[in-house]
């Protein structure tokens, strides 16, 4: 009977440590594919960059390693087979090509005092010019007596040296600059009557309220994305401190083989804003989320995302093609759990939800009240634009949050790829909601792990990540031979093997630099040449 006890003890016991040996809780689980529906996924190569890491990382869709390269900040594969982004993960200064085998073949940094680069940047065909060019984002330094001439508040900072405003600038492929669209020649106020910009906010959409929120600043705007639209000739850009995107027109304020005038263009009216969407409150046209008289109850008003990024125009022959599509963080927007969302965008659309071929501003396309989740879900009842024709949320509040940084694209199957920064979640989500492919990066702050715990946010990010099909023309003739898992080749020393092959020797042109062509910067309020102190370099990180 004793023996018989303690065999029933001995089994007991063996059965709850296999019981729990396989399961694990939702912050502690594997890293890699954890999930992956064949049937409804898009088969292809997804490319991302570890921010803990010295590698970029092609991958196939069981996350074996096809390629890898040096590290880049925000890399993509471009269609001639070269990976372009910025190679200077700790210091973000301008752009770099790589070869398949991460050869540098051009590159180009700023030079200029005062412009700081940051976050985006893009490969576009300049049809007017016929040729290749390179867009991205900077920052742009301000000093106390330019913000004053504008008319910034005098009472609201003892000064406004070292203030930053965002500005979008291309170049050639020799580094030659050709055009530049810069936020502070298109701004609004209405505390000085003496100034030339004085107007009210609500009837100028296509301008920033200059004093709008927390005085002009450092890294005021932040802007972290942008996109071009080739058959339009238009970009479109984000901010995330404002939580909106906005519409400039390239195509009309583009002079062939005239850079001056071309930035004397883009800083004219016909620079200003053709569309802007997200928060409409911030030109007196909407309502700001607040906390009720009764604190339990909050209120988004009318702002429909915050904290965004990846703002981006779906693709021609696409499921959406024309739409907007951008990663909606969900910070600073008063819900009660805040939550991450995809956001697809038709600007187009009126107050009956018809098509009318041109941009409506969003306030007068209205809203309607979301049913809202059960209540204690801490999701009550929101306004949404009648101008979102499709977004993807999870029920659960733990299941897609990204606090930070976020990406999204619209594959050919009409799914959308989405990266959930913040926690290194890379997924595939159909058009139905419905997730068919799953992937946890397993680089992170303590290295290559099959297995990540209880962790902070950031710990295995990624700031994109990018799917390319089989037939993509950067993928022509490479060798996709699948090389492992990461975490098993990392194990096996055969990263490191396979990436000590590879060089850095530069083999194309650069760049020239932007201190040597491109005329001088014209602006509405005196030359873009700041006194003072330079920002830091290590100031503008991807979030």
């Amino acid at each position: 009977m004793k023996k018989s006890f303690i065999i029933q003890v001995v089994t007991m016991f063996l059965a709850i440590t296999l019981s729990t040996a396989y399961a694990y809780e939702a912050i502690n689980g594997p890293t890699e594919v954890i999930y992956f529906d064949k049937s409804k996924a898009y088969n292809g190569y997804t490319l991302f960059s570890p921010r803990p890491v010295s590698f970029t990382y092609l991958i196939d869709m069981e996350g074996n390693v096809i390629n890898t390269w040096q590290a880049m900040e925000n890399p993509r594969l471009l269609e001639n087979e070269h990976l372009f982004g910025n190679s200077r993960k700790d210091s973000y200064k301008g752009l770099t090509e790589l070869d398949w085998d991460s050869n540098v073949v051009w590159e180009y940094y700023e030079k200029r005092r005062g412009y700081n680069p940051h976050h985006d940047h893009m490969r576009i065909f300049n049809k007017k010019l016929k040729a290749y060019t390179n867009l991205y984002i900077a920052n742009v330094s301000l000093t106390h007596e330019q913000c004053i001439a504008a008319g910034c508040d005098p009472n609201a900072v003892k000064s406004y040296d070292r203030s930053q405003m965002d500005a979008i600038v291309e170049v050639d492929m020799d580094g030659n600059i050709v055009w530049e669209w810069w936020f502070f020649d298109h701004v609004v106020q209405d505390i000085d009557p003496t100034k030339a910009n004085y107007g009210a906010i609500a009837t100028n959409p296509g301008k920033i309220n200059l004093n709008y929120g927390r005085a002009v600043q450092r890294d005021w705007l932040h802007l972290n994305a942008m996109d071009y639209n080739e058959e339009l000739d238009l970009i479109v850009t984000d901010a995330n401190r404002m939580h909106e995107l906005y519409v400039i027109d390239h195509g009309n304020t583009f002079i062939p083989g005239d850079s001056k005038g071309s930035i004397k263009l883009a800083a004219s009216s016909k620079g200003d804003f053709l569309y802007r969407f997200g928060n409409p409150a911030i030109y007196n046209q909407g309502e700001f989320p607040s906390v009720l008289k009764d604190p339990y109850y909050i209120s988004t008003g009318t702002m429909q995302m915050g904290g965004n990024h990846n703002v981006q125009w779906i693709r021609p022959g696409l499921p959406g093609a024309g739409n907007f599509l951008i990663f909606n963080n969900g910070t600073r927007v008063y819900m009660e759990t805040p939550q991450s969302s995809v956001l697809e965008i038709n600007p187009y659309l009126d107050i009956n939800k018809k098509n009318t071929g041109h941009y409506v501003n969003p306030p007068d396309a209205g809203y309607y009240w979301t049913e809202g989740i059960k209540k204690g879900s801490g999701k009550p009842r929101r306004k949404i634009s009648n101008q979102i024709v499709w977004s993807y949320e999870t029920k659960s509040d733990q299941s897609f949050t990204s606090l930070m940084m976020g990406s999204v694209q619209r594959l050919p199957n009409g799914n959308t790829l989405v990266c959930s920064s913040s926690w290194g979640h890379l997924f595939e989500v159909t058009y139905e909601g419905e997730v068919v492919w799953e992937y946890i990066i397993p680089v992170t702050e303590d290295g290559i792990l099959k297995t990540i715990g209880d962790t902070g946010p950031m710990y295995n990010a990624a700031f994109r990540c990018y799917r390319y099909g089989p037939d993509y023309p950067g993928l022509k003739g490479k060798d996709l031979t699948p090389k492992g898992k990461i975490t098993e080749s990392a194990s096996e020393g055969k990263i490191e093997q396979f990436n000590a092959q590879k060089g850095r020797k530069a083999k194309g042109k650069k760049g020239k630099g932007r201190d040597q062509k491109g005329g001088q910067k014209a602006s509405s309020y005196g030359k873009r040449q700041p006194q003072g102190d330079e920002p830091k370099e290590d100031a503008f990180l991807p979030y």
